[in-house]
């Protein structure tokens, strides 16, 4: 059977989350994976909970991660990891905002980026691809810290 990778990502609306899953989930399209997607909006809209759920592999069936399969849980708020760390894999890896210096992005909107950056170390697509990705979703006067925020998280 073919390994499917599963993703969270998760923390508030206004967060990013849903930004960071539409990346993570053309970038894994263009790899030429089977993607799905599911999300959990709640009360985000007011700065309630959100996560969103984004698995590929070869062939998905299923966009929902079941219960201690989670492979990657990036908690864009440090403590949503407490939400969320009982679906983690025993293998499982949770990244979060305390895994680079978020002093050093020039906006705090751009933590989802650095996560996707920490996160781009585990999987095995090249550098240049995720930062091609990035300009397609961001407008050309955000490029530059976009990228710089993904190469923070990259190099930490």
């Amino acid at each position: 059977m073919e390994k499917i990778t599963n993703i969270r990502i998760a923390g508030l609306g206004g967060m990013g989350v849903l930004k960071a899953s539409l990346i993570l989930g053309e970038l894994l399209f263009e790899e030429g994976y089977d993607v799905k997607k599911a999300e959990v909006h709640g009360m985000s809209q007011r700065g309630g909970s959100i996560s969103s759920d984004v698995r590929f592999g070869k062939k998905v069936n299923s966009p929902m991660i079941a219960e201690k399969e989670i492979d990657f849980l990036l908690s864009l708020e440090p403590e949503w990891s407490d939400t969320h760390i009982q679906s983690l894999a025993p293998t499982g890896i949770r990244i979060s905002p305390e895994d680079f210096d978020v002093s050093k992005l020039k906006s705090a909107k751009a933590v989802n980026v650095a996560a996707l950056g920490v996160l781009s170390k585990h999987l095995d697509i090249a550098e240049e691809k995720w930062l091609d990705i990035l300009k397609k979703f961001f407008p050309e006067k955000l490029h530059e810290a976009n990228e710089e925020a993904f190469k923070l998280g990259r190099n930490s």
